[in-house]
């Protein structure tokens, strides 16, 4: 048991060492590169919100095809 607590205190040293990390670098940017590292960002942000959305159509898409096919079948069971 301590072992993993070992582990996931590790983890999270790590994890703040970069953050602190990433933060002094971003602090220490040009403001042009700045507005590089946000424009990746939205970038990023907007790909995965279309990806989700994309996504999300595709699940709904499927549902109502599903849907419809055990009504039909369920129709025809009764018939």
């Amino acid at each position: 048991m301590k072992s993993n607590s070992k582990k996931a205190g590790l983890a999270a040293l790590l994890g703040i060492g970069a953050g602190v990390f990433a933060w002094w670098k971003y602090k220490n940017l040009s403001p042009e590169e700045k507005a590089n590292v946000k424009a990746k960002i939205d970038n990023t942000g907007a790909k995965i919100k279309e990806t989700y959305n994309d996504v999300e159509d595709t699940l709904s898409e499927k549902y109502t095809q599903l849907k419809d096919k055990i009504k039909t079948e369920v129709a025809q069971v009764n018939s």
